[in-house]
């Protein structure tokens, strides 16, 4: 089936479970209302704090509540999912159906709504997990996010390929645009956050000198594209190359990103793009959660540029 094919008659025809199908219709349903909500956001009082904290002692912006509300309504009344996995829930939400267990970022990169940047929801779906807590990233059943910006584009994944559905606001559905998605081997731009460089390990400072060394011969230096929304600077990597990092350092040794919503659905997209996923020691894929919450650093992109990473994080290659 080739573009323009909606998202779950797609699915249907590559042969996937029916309930998983249909569960990744109700996280579509949820992302579809989320981006109306982003859409008139400025104009209905949805930007800003809520004056609250999160589980993980962040600011909760009003955006991120309501986007977090909107999953456990659409899910609840789906029946596709028994359990709800959310980084505004200090703990795992029984919803009592389905077989399935979904793990969410309702809005990734909320502060970037108070300027009109680009956001996006990130989605991973295991089997049902004893409290909460599920295998590594390899056992995930789906994976993907959606980008709310010019477009609003779904990234997603159920092991076989890396596939691009963009919503039809007309059609009111997600439309597919690109099948088979393939990362470059390499590429010309990495996205990091470079106010906290003065708290990197030297093999982190030493892998960013080399990309942004004076060498045409070896394609540097690379360019610098940080928008403050993993999801938006994920996007612009899968389709050019390069690699997105938020190291561990010396002020948080796990880094800011979290396991189970963040970096193991995020890796199994790139996994399937042809691309590689790294905590700059083990596969993130590997890696076995130990806590809903857990945080880990991530190096994500081309397979290239992620070895590289791999080599002066564990300082198997020293600075030029």
């Amino acid at each position: 089936m080739g573009p323009g094919a909606e998202l779950s008659r797609f699915m249907r025809d590559e042969r996937v479970e029916p309930r998983l199908v249909e569960l990744i219709a109700a996280v579509a349903t949820a992302t579809e209302r989320i981006e109306a909500l982003v859409r008139r956001s400025g104009l209905t009082h949805l930007i800003g704090l809520t004056g609250a904290t999160n589980v993980q002692d962040e600011a909760v912006h009003k955006l991120d509540d309501a986007a977090n509300r909107i999953f456990v309504d659409v899910l609840r009344a789906s029946g596709r999912a028994s359990l709800l996995v959310s980084e505004e829930l200090a703990e795992p939400l029984a919803l009592g159906g389905g077989p399935f267990a979904l793990y969410v970022d309702p809005i990734d990169g909320s502060s970037n709504a108070d300027v009109n940047g680009s956001i996006g929801s990130i989605f991973s779906v295991h089997a049902s997990a004893h409290a909460g807590l599920p295998g590594p990233g390899h056992a995930q059943r789906a994976a993907g996010y959606v980008m709310y910006g010019p477009g609003t584009s779904m990234m997603i994944t159920w092991g076989r390929e890396l596939h691009e559905f963009v919503l039809d606001p007309d059609a009111r559905g997600f439309l597919l645009t690109r099948a088979g998605l393939r990362l470059p081997p390499s590429g010309r731009t990495y996205a990091v956050n470079f106010g906290r460089r003065a708290y990197w390990d030297p093999g982190v400072g030493a892998f960013f000198d080399d990309l942004n060394a004076d060498d045409p011969a070896r394609g540097r230096p690379y360019s610098l594209r940080y928008s403050g929304s993993l999801t938006a600077d994920l996007h612009r990597i899968l389709l050019e190359g390069g690699i997105y990092c938020y190291p561990g350092d010396r002020k948080v040794k796990d880094g800011k990103l979290r396991l189970l919503y963040e970096a193991c659905p995020l890796a199994l997209l790139a996994e399937q793009g042809g691309g590689r996923a790294s905590n700059g020691h083990e596969r993130i894929l590997d890696i076995v959660p130990r806590t809903v919450h857990q945080r880990v650093p991530l190096y994500i992109g081309s397979a290239t540029e992620v070895e590289l990473a791999e080599d002066y994080v564990q300082q198997r290659r020293r600075a030029r």
